[in-house]
């Protein structure tokens, strides 16, 4: 592999595509319905999709705001605004106009890319921006334009596009990613982890605008010439199941609660769909045990949980194939750091409890104009503080809450995380989450629980709640008993599927 560090002039959608036009151009790349993509046809369209942010006279570095649905036609603005030297900002396709308001005022974007249909098409933004509209003119565009274009002479460190944070606590921030970042991300966790190579096929149930959505089905597989399916429709279990059926890809990508569902949806004439599938990966937020050891029962596989993020752009610290401890994260990948800090910034000793901070190559240097934001989270030395809290034994990670989740009862911390996993392995939880309220002004710990289908009807029974209690009683210490337990018909989540346990705080 050539020296990336030496190469002077390196744009991302180049390093992506150019070789696999050459050398497989009539292979498919990318699958969708009923479409068929091939690196040859991509390539060209992502040169179209440039010629015409030329034509309108867009500059580089001049930021191309995407609510798009996954689909050929994101992948085009997506490459074809960083091969032309603009910044795609892909971003999430279920927000309010009020939050694509906020996102386009803050990114001062010039170019809006999105459907007719959409909330973010209405938007009147304090900046001019041409909005071009899939189904409804940008085809046409690009269809008059050329199909060869030069890539604009970008630098590996030089900033290719851009993501928003989720803003679970506060608005979004925007991340900027440098063309280096997708390549030492594919190169790390892609190569040396899962081990991606032009013969795989890979489906990944999180969208294209979500950092592990957009590593699992675009610069991953492009880097490794293998091809990506993608679901413009939302993942419903029944959906996802069909599209493993018809498309029977070898990498499946997905979240913890997107397993559990299509767990409760399989039967014997579905679970037989996965046997295409070599390698499960999972992130978002930890994997309970429970979840992985029935998603084996099922299917024969085992889920190589990790975690990673907006800022690092994808996974940094993973179980491995053959090196798997379910119920941890695992193993720092290859090309990172990690290590688990206390309050003042000095390591813990092994097996306490601290905050995870890391180092690698695609971690973003810094928020948008988030000075303060910026002077928190990144430390000297290129660390970055990732707000989670982890103990680590022997080289492997486990996840224990985010920063404000932990609870302190009696003195002792408490992982609201080693909570849930026992809870959800009673038969009646369907997910479960933890938090303190305070009773006579001592911090408790409290359960909030949807029911699996089975128990929904027991609900307004104390008996059940009883039984949960008594079930968490006998496999934990007496300070991680739960003082009560709420039953909800669903937990608050982010857009990514992470429980959202601030709001049951409140």
């Amino acid at each position: 592999m050539k020296d990336l560090k030496a190469t002077k002039t390196f744009n991302a959608s180049s390093e992506l595509l150019d070789g696999n036009a050459a050398v497989r151009g009539d292979k498919v790349a990318v699958y969708c319905g009923q479409e068929k993509i091939t690196y040859k046809s991509l390539l060209k369209n992502v040169n179209r999709f440039a010629n015409v942010l030329e034509a309108l006279g867009v500059k580089p570095t001049e930021r191309v705001m995407i609510v798009l649905p996954d689909s050929p036609m994101f992948v085009y603005a997506f490459l074809g605004s960083i091969k032309y030297g603009a910044w795609p900002v892909p971003v999430n396709t279920m927000l309010k106009e009020d939050d694509y308001q906020y996102m386009l005022d803050n990114s001062d974007a010039r170019v809006l890319v999105t459907e007719q249909d959409s909330k973010a098409a209405s938007v009147r933004t304090t900046q001019f921006c041409y909005k071009l509209l899939s189904g409804h003119g940008l085809e046409s565009l690009m269809d008059s334009s050329s199909d060869e274009a030069n890539a604009y002479p970008s630098g590996r460190d030089d900033i290719a596009f851009w993501l928003y944070s989720s803003g679970s606590t506060g608005r979004p921030k925007g991340v900027p990613h440098r063309h280096i970042d997708m390549i030492h991300s594919a190169d790390n966790y892609g190569k040396k982890v899962i081990c991606v190579s032009e013969h795989d096929v890979c489906f990944s149930v999180s969208k294209l605008f979500f950092a592990y959505g957009l590593g699992n089905g675009l610069h991953i597989p492009f880097r490794h010439g293998a091809s990506t399916v993608l679901l413009p429709t939302p993942p419903s279990p029944e959906s996802v199941m069909e599209t493993v059926a018809t498309f029977k890809p070898t990498i499946f990508f997905g979240v913890p609660t997107q397993y559990n569902s299509v767990l409760k949806r399989m039967d014997d004439s579905t679970v037989d769909s996965f046997k295409s599938v070599r390698v499960c990966a999972s992130a978002g937020e930890a994997l309970p045990p429970e979840i992985f050891r029935k998603w084996k029962e099922e299917t024969g596989l085992e889920i190589l949980d990790g975690i990673g993020s907006t800022e690092a752009l994808h996974i940094f610290i993973s179980n491995m194939p053959g090196d798997i401890r379910p119920g941890t994260s695992g193993r720092v990948v290859p090309g990172y750091e990690a290590k688990i800090v206390d309050d003042s910034g000095n390591e813990v000793e092994e097996g306490e409890a601290g905050q995870l901070v890391i180092r690698g190559e695609s971690v973003t240097k810094g928020y948008w104009q988030r000075p303060e934001d910026n002077n928190e989270k990144f430390l000297d030395g290129g660390w970055f503080k990732t707000g989670d809290m982890y103990t680590q034994e022997s080289g492997y990670f486990t996840y224990q809450g985010r920063g404000d989740d932990m609870l302190k009862v009696g003195g002792i911390w408490v992982s609201p995380v080693e909570i849930e996993n026992v809870l959800i392995q009673h038969k009646a939880v369907n997910e479960a989450a933890v938090v303190g309220h305070e009773v006579e002004g001592l911090s408790k710990a409290f359960g909030y629980i949807s029911l699996n289908e089975g128990y929904v009807d027991r609900s307004g029974h104390d008996g059940l709640t009883d039984e949960i209690l008594n079930f968490v009683s006998e496999r934990l210490p007496k300070y991680k008993w739960l003082r009560g337990i709420y039953l909800v018909e669903e937990l608050p989540k982010t857009a990514t599927g992470k429980i959202q346990r601030f709001r049951l705080r409140k």
